[in-house]
């Protein structure tokens, strides 16, 4: 079965099917959250316990760190208004990855690479 991007807004849809890709999911869900900046504070500060507001957030469910294979990823919040240094599709791609399990706080550039090279498969 491919991965429902159902719960994804049609225009981000190819983003995280590129992302998806790239790491090897191809069953699955997960959900993509377009939200305004006071939404976005709330879930940071509830669920990180930092009170502002930020551009992406990422709520992996399955934790199952950089895997391949049927996954259960979780939920991506995204707030437009303060994508100021990078696009949306970079912003959702960022999310996605995160939700598969990288980290580039913790990694060696992997991420960030990575989600270069799904951004340029992008065009």
């Amino acid at each position: 079965m491919p991965v429902d991007l159902s719960d994804v807004p049609a225009e981000l849809r190819e983003p995280v099917a590129a992302a998806l890709a790239a790491v090897g999911v191809d069953d699955g869900h997960l959900a993509v959250e377009i939200v305004d900046a006071a939404r976005i504070q709330e879930l940071n500060r509830d669920h990180r316990g930092k009170d502002a507001p930020t551009d992406v957030l990422s709520f992996p469910i399955d934790e199952l760190g950089p895997a391949a294979g049927p996954r259960e990823l979780g939920d991506v919040a995204i707030c437009p208004e303060l994508c100021v240094d990078m696009t949306l599709n970079e912003t959702v791609v960022h999310g996605v990855l995160h939700l598969c399990g990288y980290d580039h706080e913790t990694d060696d550039g992997e991420m960030l690479a990575l989600q270069a090279e799904v951004l340029e498969s992008l065009g």
